[in-house]
């Protein structure tokens, strides 16, 4: 892997890993990634790997229209919040939009899209 590459895809782990809504899973993955490659390790397996697990759980928009206009998603945002990401959500799938775009979110699929294995969303 080069080095831009390797670069850019380091500073979308950094991202996954600083943003409050990234899963268990998600953190998991991106920490994996940042000790093998600290360790020497090999970057382009260590890179598929993180993209096979990023993959295996991306938060559809439709997922997330559900999650906000559900009770749970009104118990973890709040009424207003949870209204207000509904609200957005919608606007996005309107305009296009395949996934969540949140600070966790948006960089698995940037990632996912820079290798090859997704088409781009709106905001790419």
């Amino acid at each position: 892997m080069d080095k831009e590459l390797l670069d850019y895809t380091a500073s979308k782990v950094e991202e996954m890993l600083a943003a409050p809504s990234a899963s268990a899973e998600t953190k998991s993955a991106a920490q994996a990634w940042k000790d093998a490659i600290a360790r020497g390790d090999n970057a382009d397996a260590a890179t598929n790997r993180l993209l096979d697990a990023i993959s295996a759980h991306q938060t559809t928009i439709d997922n997330l229209i559900g999650f906000a206009g559900s009770d749970t998603g009104k118990k973890v945002f709040g009424e207003e919040g949870a209204a207000k990401m509904l609200a957005h959500a919608e606007k996005r799938k309107a305009a296009g939009a395949k996934f969540c775009d949140c600070a966790a979110c948006r960089p698995c699929h940037e990632l996912l899209h820079k290798f090859g294995r997704e088409e781009a969303d709106v905001y790419l």
